[in-house]
């Protein structure tokens, strides 16, 4: 019950965050299938997608990376409003 009242006033707390309840993993996989590892490399030109890209070791580089991780995200924003 407890944990049911958290969640509720976690999602009370961000009402307007577009990001709130995506997750990394999901925007990651969103964004591959929209443009692929090398169409992604071009448009973020970091080492964790354009050298032996996976999806394991980018979300390790962008969970450590905040900037990175904010050009994620915006790239998916982006892509999601069109």
């Amino acid at each position: 019950m407890e944990n049911k009242e958290s969640e509720n006033r976690e999602l009370e707390s961000q009402p307007k965050n577009p990001l709130h309840g995506v997750k990394l993993a999901e925007i990651l996989d969103y964004l591959v299938d929209q443009y692929d590892w090398e169409g992604l490399g071009t448009l973020i030109d970091i080492n964790c997608f354009t050298n032996n890209p996976s999806k394991k070791s980018s979300l390790k580089f962008l969970r450590r990376t905040p900037w990175a991780r904010t050009k994620v995200e915006n790239l998916y924003l982006e892509t999601k409003g069109k």
